[in-house]
């Protein structure tokens, strides 16, 4: 479970059905439930199912918020971002998912695990909200090599978003580091 040093939060955890088959509490049901709640932001532990287009939902409407999910890349983190909310019905198609994704996903941060076992960011992408035959463009930000991050060529999306929330990007702009 995460755990946050602000006073103003609230965890909610998915439960598996008891053997009477009943008390279970989905991923999903819990995203539904934290938005009635008025969140200012939202972040899900683990996306693993149709509960990602309740979260894609969220997102695009302009919450802001972030989730994990397995993948062996950023590259792959989006291509499951976008085949996840398929699993909700019939309803959906890739056609809505897919800009949707673009649209709603401003950095994607890749995680690995080294043969010792540590985790180390592997690399950041910036999504700049551009899809050229159902795939979604991505600008590599930071990559991982000789054993350190380092900057690449492409630019954070949305300047005005990390502005408005007070983060200063001048001088990762300007010195490329």
């Amino acid at each position: 479970m995460l755990h946050f040093g602000h006073p103003d939060w609230v965890a909610l955890q998915t439960r598996q059905r008891g053997l009477e088959g009943t008390g279970e509490v989905r991923l999903r049901d819990l995203v539904k439930e934290s938005l009635r709640m008025r969140p200012s932001r939202i972040i899900v532990g683990e996306v693993r199912a149709e509960e990602c287009l309740d979260l894609l939902l969220a997102l695009n409407a302009g919450l802001p918020g972030m989730a994990s999910l397995h993948a062996n890349s950023a590259r792959e983190a989006l291509v499951k971002m976008c085949t996840l909310p398929l699993l909700a019905g019939e309803n959906i198609s890739s056609r809505f998912v897919v800009p949707t994704v673009a649209a709603s996903v401003d950095l994607v941060v890749h995680v690995g695990i080294d043969a010792h076992g540590t985790r180390h960011v592997r690399e950041i992408v910036g999504v700049p909200g551009r899809v050229e035959n159902d795939v979604i463009e991505t600008e590599a930000l930071f990559v991982r090599r000789d054993g350190l991050l380092h900057r690449a060529q492409g630019m954070p999306p949305r300047l005005e978003a990390f502005e408005r929330a007070g983060v200063d990007l001048t001088d990762l702009l300007q010195t490329g580091e």
